[in-house]
């Protein structure tokens, strides 16, 4: 894996930002863009934009392999049984919506439990407290141990034979805790639950096997793995889709309208009403033909180096608090004594470093932490240790100067 190179494949790196070259450790938030999949999406709108399936002319024909070839890619990539158990979605946060409002309003009853954990991204919280409120179940979170990682013993401990949904997710937005899903979906298929995983941190940067997971519903977005933005997918096993209701309803996932009922497309179709998002779709299947020339267990490799690397340089700022597990994702969330993570960011900012600062979709994990915010610094397939001795450096600067301020 030649970084030099890939990184030559990403044309937005190649700028300066406030007169410095741009340092880009935003990626968990979304990822940049490389020449093959900006490629895929001019060529689309150039050469062979057109709805597809229901047209017969060439260009509709050409739209529409395009489209199928995506979903095809995309089963390879997480390694699905068939192009059935594939839905192309707007994002991990739609997917996740979809299990709750069709599987969950449909399964669940009064005192039923739903499962998650304190450290789930808001998309994969909100929907099940909605759920909850409707069906009268019960939201319980498995506890954190003091590194924020998931101990199995906790996960046996909170899912009981009342669980009928657990949801975790694989990689944390924030503590880059790496979950174990393939042992946590074991417990929860034992007490007759479904395991549902966001994989919105984990897909673009390790290997998925769904089938070696046993996950009951897995989702993932475009835009984190190179993609575009609007375009995610929601894999569920076939037969939990088969009886699941679509959500939305109108053009394209029927079959047959009459004036008072109506029956659906089969899988996966019944789940994409309307024209679907085709130059996504098209994107994906660049983006993971990119990937997946690189390797992902070159990517794994690489970000782990960086991650490691990172947390060696970084501890040796003064007044600097990294939360989270030693070993960890690609990416590390900190404070500095006394400076705000907005501070932090702008600083940064105005050394062409990008990094994200707020509660990262968060809320009841910056709790737990007893913060209101951090800064995270993410990486990916293009980013370098230089790039880190840049942050190390601007954040020693960023201290300096706030101690001397105030």
């Amino acid at each position: 894996m030649d970084i030099k190179e890939v990184r030559k494949l990403f044309p937005i790196l190649n700028q300066e930002v406030n007169g410095k070259p741009l340092v880009y450790l935003d990626s968990a938030a979304t990822s940049q863009k490389p020449l093959p999949v900006i490629e895929a999406l001019d060529n689309y709108y150039r050469e062979y934009n057109s709805n597809v399936h229901r047209g017969v002319h060439t260009l509709g024909t050409k739209a529409t392999d395009a489209y199928e070839g995506a979903r095809e890619k995309v089963r390879k990539f997480i390694n699905a049984k068939s192009t059935e158990e594939i839905i192309f979605t707007r994002g991990t946060t739609t997917a996740i919506n979809t299990v709750a409002a069709s599987y969950g309003r449909a399964n669940l009853r009064q005192g039923d439990e739903i499962v998650i954990t304190y450290m789930e991204h808001h998309s994969n919280i909100i929907p099940w407290q909605q759920v909850a409120k409707q069906t009268g179940a019960i939201l319980k979170y498995i506890p954190l141990q003091k590194d924020g990682s998931i101990s199995l013993e906790e996960v046996e401990k909170t899912v009981t034979p009342n669980t009928k949904i657990v949801s975790v997710m694989q990689v944390s937005n924030v503590l880059g805790a790496i979950n174990p899903i393939k042992e946590i979906a074991q417990i929860a298929h034992k007490n007759g639950a479904v395991m549902v995983v966001d994989g919105a941190q984990s897909a673009p940067h390790m290997k998925i096997d769904v089938q070696d997971l046993d996950c009951d519903f897995f989702a993932f977005s475009g835009h984190k793995m190179c993609g575009p933005t609007g375009i995610g997918v929601l894999y569920g096993k076939k037969d939990l889709l088969e009886n699941m209701e679509p959500v939305e309803f109108g053009g394209e996932m029927i079959d047959f309208v009459g004036l008072y009922e109506s029956t659906w497309k089969e899988l996966p179709w019944k789940f994409e009403g309307g024209t679907p998002i085709i130059a996504g779709a098209i994107g994906l299947g660049a983006a993971i033909d990119f990937l997946e020339e690189i390797g992902l267990d070159n990517i794994a490799a690489h970000e782990h180096k960086l991650a490691q690397y990172a947390l060696e340089q970084m501890s040796t700022v003064e007044g600097l608090t990294i939360y989270g597990p030693k070993e960890r994702a690609g990416l590390v969330t900190f404070n500095i004594d006394g400076v705000h993570p907005h501070d932090v960011a702008t600083v940064l900012d105005a050394e062409g470093i990008a990094v994200r600062a707020g509660h990262h979709c968060a809320q009841p994990l910056m709790k737990w932490l007893n913060v209101s915010a951090t800064a995270r610094a993410s990486f990916y397939l293009y980013n370098t240790e230089e790039d880190i001795d840049k942050l190390v450096a601007a954040l020693k600067k960023t201290k300096e100067y706030f101690s001397y301020v105030f």
